[in-house]
């Protein structure tokens, strides 16, 4: 079980992708905060936003991690609107619990 809340029905190969990846990070914390935002939000994403979130995915947990919950500042080059996004889902997220 992933934990998706999401069907992966009526999405296109590489939003499907990027939905299993999301739910299959390797670190559980990091399962939980990429796989609910992009159960909200994959459909949503346009393709340089879906550019922005493949480059993110292949960073490793533990920095995303840090940058996401405000750990570690957010170096310059990753700084872009889809992480302020995401950061912003996961702190809206986090505060409803």
């Amino acid at each position: 079980m992933t934990g998706s809340t999401r069907s992966s029905d009526g999405l296109d190969l590489r939003r499907r992708k990027l939905l299993f990846r999301s739910w299959h990070r390797g670190m559980r914390e990091m399962d939980l905060v990429m796989g609910k935002f992009a159960d909200a939000e994959i459909s949503r994403l346009s393709e340089a936003e879906l550019d922005e979130y493949e480059r993110l995915i292949e960073l490793p947990d533990g920095e995303l991690l840090a940058w996401i919950t405000g750990e570690q500042e957010v170096p310059a080059d990753h700084d872009g609107a889809l992480l302020r996004r995401l950061r912003a889902f996961h702190q809206k997220s986090s505060a409803e619990r």
